[in-house]
């Protein structure tokens, strides 16, 4: 019954247009601001944490915000799973430092892609799998029934997606050993394995080794790419960006500070479209209190 209802809602939400889908989901993020929810703990946590910097009144504004953008992820998605290709790349306005990737694959070493969970994550991975061949790896949903359904749409353009186990890591080294894209979400918290503490805004992070590794096998060069939602429904502004620092090398410390550097690099550029309802710091040191 979820999924089916899920896919009704998906498909409603496919035929309207973009700015439509926008206003809605604007409605619906500042609802969820206004309605008690398990979101607002870890988001008021988590940007409190980040921005000790800002005022009271700047970090009550990304909170605020920040639920807003979430609602526009929920309704934005009939056009970015169903839509057809030319019709979802005329959501993207512009586009800056692709050039990178001309760079980079002139090495012969392939790109790994680092996307975060910022603005419209879904488009980076369709914008690039329009304009190359790219394998990224896929956590199937919660929801079962309906994680076909969107696996095919993530894919329809060309993309190919690979578990998160030893096959999905093979086919990342596959790809690169192409000189291909290898698609990887760098901003989960992995728990206490495959994992390293490193700052991310500040704060000790478990993060990940997995994309690190890669890069150091591989001699991958590591871009960092997210698709900024423009105001009003005008659609999008993708930025691709160099990593800050060096993601390849054996110590993985280091490594994982760079990447999560890189991270900070986008959300910094439009805090509040970044998911701050995800209890990213939830792994702690050991002997440290939880944060949520």
């Amino acid at each position: 019954m979820q999924a089916t209802l899920a896919k009704l809602i998906i498909h409603l939400l496919a035929l309207l247009p973009y700015r439509i889908t926008y206003l809605l989901g604007s409605l619906l993020g500042y609802l969820a601001y206004l309605i008690p929810n398990s979101l607002h703990k870890p988001s008021k946590i988590n940007i409190e944490l980040c921005f000790p910097e800002l005022t009271a009144k700047q970090r009550a504004r990304i909170y605020k915000g920040s639920f807003v953008e979430l609602g526009r992820v929920a309704t934005e998605a009939g056009a970015l799973l169903l839509w057809n290709k030319d019709r979802t790349l005329r959501l993207v306005k512009k586009v800056s430092g692709e050039e990178l990737f001309e760079q980079a694959f002139t090495h012969g070493k392939g790109v790994i892609l680092a996307a975060p969970h910022h603005g419209a994550w879904e488009m980076i991975g369709l914008y690039c799998s329009t304009k190359f061949t790219i394998t990224s790896l896929y956590r199937p949903l919660r929801i079962k029934k309906l994680d076909p359904v969107v696996k095919q749409a993530r894919e329809r353009f060309g993309a190919t997606l690979v578990p998160t186990n030893a096959s999905g890591v093979r086919a990342l080294y596959k790809a690169l050993e192409n000189n291909q894209l290898a698609g990887i979400l760098p901003d989960q918290d992995p728990g206490n394995e495959g994992s390293v503490f490193a700052p991310f805004f500040s704060i000790p992070a478990s993060t990940m080794t997995l994309l690190p590794r890669l890069a150091d096998k591989s001699g991958a060069t590591v871009i960092f790419g997210y698709a900024e939602r423009l105001p009003q429904g005008a659609g999008y502004h993708l930025h691709f960006l160099a990593a800050p620092g060096p993601i390849q090398g054996k110590d993985f410390v280091e490594s994982a500070t760079q990447l999560n550097k890189g991270v900070e690099n986008c959300v910094r550029q439009s805090p509040a479209q970044y998911q701050w309802s995800y209890k990213r710091f939830k792994t702690r040191p050991e002997g440290e209190a939880r944060f949520y």
